[in-house]
């Protein structure tokens, strides 16, 4: 009997050790299967986007059928237009003043349906000889500037406030386009020197009618202006709030905001009171941008991520770069992020990404391209990028960053 017990106790001790050494090699198979996953490099394949006959061009969104909108100048490298890449050919959008005026593409444009919109310069002589939002990213010539909306092959103006300009920024999958218009009130906040004169506030315009559906973003408090740059699918605007200022950043940021039931709330901030700019919001209502770490207007700018969730929080820049800029400029729904980093005064810039908080400068992951990736301006669901390369030859260059498989 003690024999047979003693049988059955040996057998049990064989099987338990038998399921303690299948739990260890499954362990370890895991542990290996996970290194090689780590050691594995993400790469990119990148492709140069043809441009409109001039030397500089670049994509500044990405949308989920690869649609890459943004900017590049015309033969002669004088007049800059709206661009759209679609299967990789360049389709000149046009501009509302005609082949000699200016239009661009500037934030992401997450529209599938195929609704572009950006800013245009018009055929008339701005009647207050303001330098608008516009002056910043295309050749200032004194002219109107609104925001477009292009839709059918067509693009159309989209009304202001009763100002002569406009500015049109990010359009989100119901085609709910934001950004800021200027109303008829003359502003004591604005900076004389930048000949700003006229009073500005966020609106929504869509996404049915853009002629007739325009909606109004009040600023943050007693703030007078206010700008909207990026909108999720689910209508979550995000945007800037302050003086008047500059009418594109500093002063005209000293909130970033978010807009609840027609409520603009405060956003905080990395340190700094001037250039708290959202740039794009994804469909989680994560958003990223950039603004001042220190007091001050002069750009002093790291990069943030915010949600509503867990506040506001510094992205920084590069080990090299410190102690440099960055900008946040696109995010995905899976959260990852891309932009820029850059070591004081803009020197040495390199386009990055960062996956769970981590930067890393993507000219790293791009073997075999000749070019330098200088900024990563969008991101999509697929982990696709747009941004701006130094191409070998010199020339400035709107690129598809594409995971290699």
């Amino acid at each position: 009997m003690l024999q047979k017990e003693s049988q059955e106790g040996f057998v049990k001790i064989l099987i338990a050790r038998f399921f303690i050494l299948i739990t260890v090699f499954l362990t370890c198979i895991a542990y290996n299967n996970q290194a090689d996953a780590a050691k594995k490099p993400t790469n990119y394949a990148v492709t140069e986007l043809d441009s409109l006959g001039g030397t500089i061009s670049a994509g500044n969104s990405i949308n989920n059928k690869t649609w890459v909108t943004g900017t590049s100048f015309l033969d002669g490298d004088a007049v800059v237009h709206a661009t759209l890449w679609k299967n990789l050919e360049a389709i000149d959008l046009g501009a509302l003043g005609g082949p000699d005026t200016n239009s661009a593409v500037l934030f992401p444009v997450k529209n599938t349906k195929g609704i572009i919109a950006g800013i245009s310069q018009t055929d008339t002589i701005d009647p207050n000889g303001e330098r608008w939002s516009c002056s910043n990213f295309i050749p200032y010539i004194g002219h109107t500037c609104v925001g477009f909306v292009w839709k059918d092959g067509e693009m159309n103006a989209l009304p202001t406030l009763g100002g002569p300009n406009g500015f049109a920024a990010g359009v989100n999958k119901e085609g709910q386009i934001v950004g800021w218009a200027e109303n008829t009130f003359v502003d004591p906040s604005c900076d004389p020197t930048r000949t700003q004169k006229l009073q500005f506030r966020a609106v929504v315009w869509g996404p049915d009618d853009y002629n007739n559906q325009l909606q109004e973003l009040p600023p943050y408090q007693s703030d007078p202006t206010s700008a909207a740059t990026a909108i999720s699918d689910d209508g979550v605007v995000v945007g800037i709030s302050g003086t008047c200022d500059r009418a594109v950043g500093g002063f005209s940021a000293a909130h970033a905001v978010y807009w609840e039931n027609g409520t603009a709330q405060d956003m905080g901030n990395i340190g700094g009171n001037a250039w708290n700019t959202p740039v794009a919001i994804n469909k989680h209502g994560e958003a990223v941008g950039f603004g001042n770490i220190t007091l001050g207007r002069a750009f002093n700018a790291h990069a943030f991520h915010w949600s509503k969730e867990d506040g506001i929080s510094d992205l920084g820049v590069l080990p090299q770069h410190v102690p440099g800029i960055s900008q946040g400029l696109g995010i995905n729904k899976h959260g990852q992020i891309v932009g820029m980093s850059c070591a004081a005064g803009f020197v040495d810039c390199r386009a990055v990404i960062w996956e769970n908080g981590v930067i890393a400068d993507l000219n790293q992951s791009v073997p075999g391209y000749t070019g330098h990736l200088v900024f990563a301006n969008d991101i999509n669901d697929d982990g696709e990028i747009s941004g701006q390369a130094i191409a070998a030859n010199g020339d400035t260059v709107a690129f598809l960053a594409v995971l290699e498989k």
